[in-house]
């Protein structure tokens, strides 16, 4: 069974997850910022994991520690729900049109934490919206607890196409683990 439960507290969060990579996309999210909330949702259905999040976090300061913190404890819950990683497809990658824009997302589970985030958001300070410049710092936080090397490219839908990838990445499609070193 691929599944993982985990709670990290900190001064700036509380989180408790657990999910299933072997799931149907069934979610429970719940961190406090609906359109972060809807991108979490967005990728548990397009990979097909079953994803609970509780997070908690101080968003009167800010949206940074809930966002970022989120993807270090689902980067955790990642590595443990893989295992051993014995017979995973390992690489994947996927590319995702929408209208005029095209994601493009690129995974090797490597147990090398590594990311490449050529993304451009237009920053916006009100307060009262996500900045999606904080979805870098997501993603680098769930790159490095994960131990995943990722490259994304591109402005939006980075969440749909990281789900395409991340179902193709950890997909069984073999008994041996896909290396040459022996380990990952």
């Amino acid at each position: 069974m691929r599944k993982a439960e985990i709670k990290r507290k900190t001064k700036e969060t509380n989180i408790s997850i657990s999910l299933n990579l072997d799931g149907s996309g069934k979610t429970s999210i719940e961190t406090g910022i609906p359109f972060f909330d809807h991108m979490l949702s967005s990728f548990a259905k397009h990979s097909n994991i079953d994803l609970n999040l509780d997070t908690m976090g101080d968003l009167e300061v800010d949206f940074h520690h809930t966002i970022e913190d989120t993807g270090i404890v689902l980067g955790k819950a990642i590595k443990d729900a893989l295992g051993d990683k014995k017979g995973i497809s390992r690489f994947a990658d996927a590319t995702i049109p929408l209208d005029e824009a095209l994601t493009r997302i690129v995974i090797d589970i490597s147990g090398r934490a590594y990311l490449y985030f050529n993304v451009k958001f237009n920053r916006t300070d009100d307060g009262s919206n996500v900045n999606p410049y904080l979805f870098e710092e997501f993603f680098r936080g769930l790159v490095n607890s994960a131990e995943i090397t990722m490259h994304i490219d591109q402005e939006v839908f980075i969440f749909k196409a990281f789900a395409k990838a991340f179902e193709g990445a950890i997909k069984i499609t073999g008994k041996k683990l896909p290396t040459t070193k022996g380990v990952l």
